[in-house]
C-alpha cells in the first residue's frame, strides 16, 4: 500500500503552505509562479502531459518553490530534497495535509490523509496495529492464494497488466481490511469503487452525467455497504485482527462515519499505486534478462530450501525476508534514457552519483537522503509499506518461478493517468513454463554455482 500522500513524492501539492504565507497579521509574500485560468488553474497543463515537463519548466522559470493552481485548489509546490525533508520531517508540525475539497468529499473528510495532531496520531496507531509485521504475518498464506489465483486466471491470455494488477491489489486490500470475510462483499465494493475511481481526477462539476456526479453517487453507496458490514460485525461480536477490527475496537471510540471514511481511503491508497509499481516491475524484468534471471534464481532457491526442510509450498513471512536481490531490483527500474522510473517522480536521476548511471549499478548504489521516498517520510509516511512490499514479493515469486511472459505491441512511450504507466497499460501474454521445476536439478545447479 503506497501512501496517498506519497503519490507525487518530492513534488508536494501544499495548500497548507499557501495558507502559511497568507495567514496572520502580516501576510508573507507568495513564491513566484502563475495561477492559470480562473477555477481551472493549471490543471490541464499538469495532467495532460509528462508531469516532469510541467515541473521542469516551472523550476527553470521560478525556482524550486513556486505557486500554482490545481483542481480548483491554490497551492505552493516544492521540488527539492531539502524542502521535502523540512515539510515531512523537520517542521512537519507546521503543515496540515490539505487536498482539493473535491477529493476530500470523495474519500471522506474524516480519512487519515486530511488530518494532523491527536486525531491523526490515533488513526495512525490503529492502521499500524493492523499492518505491522506481527499482524500481517498471519495473512501471508491468504495473499499467496490471491496471487496464485490471479496468475492462473491470466494463463494463456492477452492481458492489460495494469488493469489486472489493480484487481490483484484491490483483492489484497480487501483481505487486509475485512479479513476472510472480504469475499462476501468483494463484488459490490468493487463495482462502486471502480465508478468512484473514474471520477477521482475529474473536475468537480456535480451535474448529472458528469464523472464527478457518478463518483459521488458511488461514494454514497459505498458508505451504505460499509454501514451494513459494520452493523453485522457488531451483531456477531467476534474479535478480528484485520483493519476493520482495529477501527472498531471499543476503546477507540470512532464513529461509523469515521470508520467508513478511513476504510475507503485505505482502499484508495492501497490499490493503484502498488499496481503501477507491479506493472513497471513486469516490464523491466522482461526487458532485462540478467536481472530476471537473478530474481528467478533467488526465488527458486527459496522453493528448494522449503522442499529440503519438508515445508509446504505456501510462502511464509520468513520466506519474504530471504529476497534481497528481488528487493534491490524494485529500485532498479529505469527508462532507456536512464531516468529512474519507480512511479516516475520518486527519484531524480541527477541526484544519483555519476558512477551509478547504468542499470547494473543503480540497484546496488546507496541513494542520497530525501531523494527516494516511495512511502513518504516522517509522521505522514505510509503505515502500510510492509504490506505493499509483501504483496509485491509474493506475486513476483510465483510469476518468476512458474511463468514466462512477453510484451505485446510497442512499449516506447509512457502515459500519465495520472500515474506514470507503460504504453496502453502494458499488454502482455502470460504462459505457464513448459518444464516443471525439478528441485533436484535446481539443487545441482546451485551447488555448481557455489563451486
Amino acid at each position: 500500500m503506497f501512501c496517498l500522500f506519497a503519490l507525487v513524492p518530492t513534488f508536494f501539492l501544499l495548500n497548507s503552505l499557501l495558507k502559511f504565507f497568507t495567514s496572520g497579521r502580516r501576510k508573507l509574500p507568495l513564491p513566484p509562479g502563475t495561477m492559470g485560468w480562473p477555477y481551472i488553474g493549471e490543471t490541464f497543463q499538469l495532467y495532460s502531459q509528462n508531469p516532469n515537463v510541467f515541473f521542469a519548466s516551472k523550476v527553470k522559470k521560478f525556482g524550486a518553490i513556486f505557486k500554482s493552481h490545481i483542481l480548483g485548489c491554490p497551492c505552493v509546490m516544492i521540488s527539492s530534497p531539502e524542502a521535502a525533508k523540512l515539510v515531512l520531517v523537520t517542521k512537519s508540525d507546521l503543515f496540515k495535509p490539505t487536498f482539493p475539497a473535491s477529493k476530500e468529499r470523495m474519500l471522506g473528510k474524516q480519512a487519515i490523509f486530511f488530518h494532523q495532531g491527536d486525531y491523526h496520531i490515533k488513526l495512525r496507531k490503529l492502521v499500524l496495529r493492523a499492518f505491522m509485521p506481527e499482524s500481517i504475518k498471519s495473512i501471508v498464506p491468504d495473499i499467496d492464494s490471491v496471487a496464485i489465483a490471479s496468475l492462473k486466471s491470466w494463463e494463456g491470455q492477452l492481458i492489460n497488466t495494469f488493469q489486472e494488477m489493480k484487481s490483484f491489489t484491490f483483492n489484497v486490500a480487501l483481505l487486509s481490511i475485512f479479513g476472510k470475510d472480504e469475499v462476501l462483499y468483494r463484488e459490490d465494493l468493487k463495482r462502486c469503487y471502480y465508478i468512484l475511481e473514474k471520477g477521482y481526477n475529474s473536475m468537480p462539476i456535480n451535474l448529472p452525467g458528469t464523472l464527478f456526479h457518478k463518483a459521488m453517487k458511488a461514494r454514497k453507496e459505498l458508505a451504505q455497504i460499509l454501514a451494513k458490514i459494520i452493523s453485522l460485525r457488531r451483531q456477531m461480536k467476534h474479535s478480528h485482527t484485520d483493519l476493520l477490527g482495529s477501527f472498531m475496537g471499543d476503546k477507540e471510540g470512532l464513529t461509523d462515519e469515521q470508520i467508513a471514511d478511513n476504510v475507503i481511503g485505505v482502499i484508495f491508497a492501497a490499490r493503484d499505486t502498488t499496481a503501477s509499481v507491479l506493472t513497471w516491475i513486469v516490464k523491466y524484468l522482461a526487458e532485462n534478462p540478467s536481472v530476471l534471471q537473478a530474481v528467478t534464481e533467488e526465488q527458486e532457491a527459496i522453493m528448494m530450501t522449503k522442499e529440503e526442510c519438508g515445508e509446504g509450498k505456501v510462502l511464509t513471512w520468513a520466506d519474504s525476508k530471504k529476497m534481497p536481490i528481488t528487493l534491490r531490483s524494485l529500485r532498479s527500474l529505469i527508462l532507456p534514457d536512464l531516468r529512474l522510473i519507480l512511479l516516475i517522480n520518486f527519484l531524480d536521476i541527477n541526484l544519483v552519483s555519476s558512477e551509478a548511471q547504468s542499470f547494473s549499478m543503480i540497484w546496488q548504489v546507496a541513494l542520497k537522503p530525501n531523494t527516494f521516498m516511495p512511502f513518504g517520510n516522517g509522521i505522514h509516511s505510509c503505515p502500510g509499506n510492509e504490506l505493499a512490499k509483501l504483496e509485491i514479493l509474493v506475486l513476483v515469486h510465483h510469476m518468476t518461478t512458474k511463468y514466462r511472459w512477453s510484451m505485446v505491441g510497442p512499449q516506447n512511450e509512457i502515459q500519465y493517468a495520472p500515474f506514470a504507466l507503460p504504453q496502453n497499460g502494458l499488454p502482455i501474454r502470460l504462459s505457464l513454463k513448459r518444464e516443471s521445476i525439478d528441485l533436484h536439478k535446481l539443487q545441482k545447479r546451485h551447488l555448481q554455482k557455489e563451486k
